[in-house]
């Protein structure tokens, strides 16, 4: 497949929300939440994990570069994050729609992303996936990652509810 690595348009935004959605069902750290403890303030992980697009355009040294195919439908996305100071590259979310996947779309991103962090004078690029994404697992080390560190994520509610102490989540 041929695709087209272009900046973020504003008019990408409903499409990358739609699509990070889609891509981290069942591997995000929110969806592990909502599962275990139920949706948070009323909003489910679909609602919080697509803000992340709106995280990464706003987060300093913010950017998004867009996949597109041969016909302009929008296939892909990875967003980067670059820390001068630090001159650490941070690769916050990768997609890529469900329809395509398989065919070296994220690969493809990743390297445009490496390549725009050595463009910026990082050292050092950073990627992470969660232990239930085996995606992650395999094609962030094919491209040359690799793993230094392994992190647990608790999580606790915060409510004095009948429930969440029958169950052994609430406050004693």
């Amino acid at each position: 497949m041929t695709i087209t690595i272009r900046p973020f348009r504003e008019s990408d935004r409903p499409v990358l929300r739609a699509m990070t959605i889609e891509a981290f069902e069942g591997v995000s750290i929110d969806h592990n939440i909502d599962r275990l403890l139920g949706p948070i303030a009323a909003e489910d992980w679909r609602t919080r994990k697509g803000r992340h697009v709106d995280d990464d355009l706003d987060a300093p040294g913010g950017e998004i570069a867009v996949a597109e195919d041969a016909g302009g439908a929008v296939v892909g996305y990875v967003s980067m994050r670059c820390d001068r100071g630090a001159k650490v590259g941070q690769i916050p979310n990768l997609a890529v729609s469900s329809e395509v996947r398989g065919q070296g779309i994220g690969r493809t991103l990743l390297e445009h992303a490496i390549g725009r962090f050595r463009e910026q004078g990082m050292a050092v690029a950073r990627i992470e996936t969660l232990d239930q994404n085996p995606i992650g697992q395999h094609l962030y080390p094919s491209v040359g990652f690799r793993e230094v560190a392994r992190q647990i994520h608790f999580a606790m509610p915060l409510t004095d509810s009948d429930d969440a102490q029958a169950n052994g989540t609430g406050p004693r």
